[in-house]
């Protein structure tokens, strides 16, 4: 039996903080047992599937089977549930639903995910609690514009935004292009800065006020917050290049 699922939409995902310090914040993609069941109604029909939990050892196990209409019988995959804070076993069965059904492929793409660091720059991270006990957190919801997968099903492009449509995570590796790539890569799209991140044209003369004045892009990458031009977003390359037009050309100082 041939089973193909369609890849996640952008709006299917959701954004999870994972680490947050005073550097910035990690996020997971993830979704919800509602996507799974959509999905699956959606290819199979909504009586082509069925699930069921069994307890082993004190652990909650969902099967999820699909009807093989060649063979005629039931077809199932199996994985097991992890402990949830509130709900135990709401938690436990909803989270073995979802793992059975990462068996079967659905949103198996989100493990091919990229790491996605947002640095305290882009982000509101507050701190609270006592001066040696103290904790950060943020308010701010982040979630997924768009996202595009190659032909092995592997996500390839992604733009994260913030709660406010601000882009705060970019990566296109279509045309080699990568948040985490070096600083001084010119092969950005021309429409980069469609995406709330500076464009080829912008990258270009930002480096050549660099140039000219002598300034460290080390120094300037330091001063906003951020780990490669890839990151500059529209405000901060605005900040920078008005910064770098002030100062003098690197003979004259």
């Amino acid at each position: 039996m041939e089973v193909s699922v369609r890849l996640l939409r952008a709006d299917e995902i959701e954004c999870r903080v994972s680490v947050i310090n005073e550097k910035g914040l990690s996020l997971l993609l993830f979704k919800d047992a509602r996507v799974d069941q959509k999905i699956l109604d959606e290819t199979f029909t909504p009586f082509g599937w069925k699930r069921s939990h069994q307890a082993i050892d004190g652990n909650l196990y969902c099967t999820v089977e699909i009807w093989d209409s060649e063979k005629k019988e039931w077809i199932g995959k199996q994985d097991v549930g992890t402990m949830s804070y509130s709900e135990k076993e709401k938690g436990q069965a909803s989270d073995s639903f979802k793992r059975a059904c990462f068996n079967w492929g659905l949103g198996r793409e989100l493990y091919t995910a990229p790491f996605i660091w947002i640095p305290a720059g882009m982000a509101d991270i507050q701190k609270k609690g006592r001066e040696g006990d103290q904790r950060y957190y943020t308010s701010e919801r982040f979630s997924v514009q768009s996202i595009s997968y190659n032909e092995e099903r592997v996500i390839d492009s992604i733009v994260v935004v913030n709660s406010r449509g601000q882009a705060v995570y970019f990566m296109d590796m279509r045309k080699g292009i990568s948040a985490k790539k070096k600083a001084g890569d010119k092969k950005l799209p021309d429409n980069h800065g469609d995406s709330g991140f500076i464009s080829t044209k912008q990258m270009a003369e930002f480096e050549k006020e660099l140039k000219r004045t002598g300034v460290a892009l080390d120094m300037v990458l330091k001063r906003y917050r951020i780990q490669s031009v890839e990151q500059m977003t529209q405000e901060i390359y605005g900040k920078a290049m008005r910064s770098l037009k002030n100062s003098k050309d690197k003979k004259a100082a």
